[in-house]
């Protein structure tokens, strides 16, 4: 696992997207972006991450930011949570977990005392520069777009 240190340059990636492209980090320089990871489509927590990203998504833009959502979730997962919950930007698809280990979040979990690897919820914001500016991490979801947001300024 990388430690991400806040003013560093955050490595590229290429995942595939929502849109059926390759998306890259490195497609976004010039602007900011809020990465954020989320365990699973469908899911009360991630769904509600997610609106509130989407009810934020013009105040974002208005900052000159971007929002990208990466889950272990296939492209189809993602095609039905975004036309299902109407989400206005991309979702990768990191079936193999190979980013989430470079952030750092791909990590031992523990559920009704079931251990499993998963996503913890967390989210990297990354300035126009290709640097880390803020991170999130062991996200809980209320509240956490509102911080995000404040992190903008």
């Amino acid at each position: 696992m990388n430690e991400l240190i806040i003013g560093q340059a955050v490595p590229d990636f290429t995942l595939p997207a929502s849109n059926g492209q390759e998306v890259s980090l490195s497609d976004y320089l010039g602007r900011k972006v809020i990465l954020y990871f989320y365990p699973k489509n469908m899911t009360p927590a991630c769904t509600q991450e997610a609106c509130e990203f989407r009810d934020a998504s013009d105040r974002i833009a208005a900052k000159g930011a971007v929002v990208l959502g990466i889950s272990p979730d296939s492209l189809a997962s993602h095609a039905k949570f975004i036309e299902k919950n109407g989400l206005p930007f991309l979702l990768l698809s990191d079936e193999e977990h190979k980013v989430s280990e470079s952030f750092g979040v791909w990590q031992l979990k523990k559920l009704y005392g079931k251990e499993f690897m998963g996503i913890v919820r967390s989210t990297f914001l990354i300035d126009e520069q290709g640097r880390l500016a803020g991170e999130w991490r062991k996200v809980r979801v209320k509240g956490h777009v509102e911080r995000t947001l404040e992190q903008l300024d």
